[in-house]
């Protein structure tokens, strides 16, 4: 009997979600050296960091302690959007490398169903890698940015979405480029980074790159986090200018992908992974 019969379509679509998820958490258990990207680059990036703003502190005539806690909430921020992005893109790639695509395609499965099943798997997956750089940052460090508890869920929302954002960007040049853009799942990111004033205020960026940094909603994301580790009050204007960025960019990535996901059928590119 149809599951949609059974269950009604909603059930049926959170079940295909559900399954989604369920098929790459059995990759990952089954390939524990995936663990690397969950956990270890997380822990490496805020060990490196770490001891670089240590080492700065010790260095350093005044607020030493601030430069250590910059690079510590850049890091812990930074893991949000960049573990947010590789997960969906990467969980996309896995159908590609697998030759998985066409097996997709021939089921009830919707294009919505199965990207929310990849969100919700990488939403644990990130959520295990946070939990390592916290401990990491609290343990090592005596920076427990839990501290700061329910005023960092705006912070991590739209650093979720932007990640999804570029995400589907990356999966869309993907199923029109094919193979030969799969390093940008890796690439565009780390491009961002210098740009977004992850552990330095834009001002310290050469003049000509200081108007495209503004233009990056990440970037007010970062300026928001090192106002509140301040001590500062709740920078909601750096938060509102950043969700109206984050706003336009999901909303571009939504019709690029749907544009080329059309393409993708019409042009039968879909012989690229059978």
């Amino acid at each position: 009997m149809n599951t949609a019969v059974r269950h009604g379509p909603v059930a049926a679509s959170w079940w295909r979600v559900v399954a989604v998820a369920q098929r790459h958490a059995y990759v990952l258990w089954r390939s524990p050296h995936r663990l690397f990207d969950v956990v270890l680059w997380p822990v490496v990036d805020t060990l490196l960091f770490g001891s670089i703003g240590v080492y700065a502190a010790s260095r350093a005539l005044g607020a030493g302690q601030q430069v250590v806690a910059y690079l510590l909430i850049g890091m812990v921020l930074w893991q949000v959007v960049y573990q947010s992005q590789i997960n969906l893109s990467t969980g996309f790639l896995e159908e590609t490398w697998s030759r998985n695509v066409l097996n997709l395609m021939v089921t009830p499965l919707r294009e919505w169903e199965y990207g929310a099943g990849l969100a919700l798997f990488g939403l644990a997956k990130m959520i295990g890698g946070l939990i390592a750089v916290t401990l990491l940052a609290v343990t090592a460090y005596a920076f427990d940015v839990s501290g700061l508890g329910f005023e960092l869920l705006p912070f991590a929302a739209l650093l979720l979405a932007i990640g999804w954002a570029i995400a589907m960007f990356v999966v869309a040049l993907v199923l029109r480029f094919g193979s030969g853009a799969e390093a940008l799942a890796w690439g565009v990111l780390f491009a961002m980074m210098p740009l977004s004033g992850v552990f330095y205020p834009v001002a310290a960026l050469p003049g000509p790159l200081q108007p495209i940094a503004q233009v990056l909603p990440t970037t007010h994301v970062f300026t928001a986090g090192r106002t509140l580790i301040a001590g500062g009050p709740m920078p909601w204007d750096e938060l509102a200018v950043a969700a109206a960025g984050t706003a336009v960019m999901v909303g571009a990535a939504l019709a690029f992908l749907v544009w080329m996901l059309r393409v993708f059928r019409r042009r039968g590119f879909i012989t690229r992974y059978s």
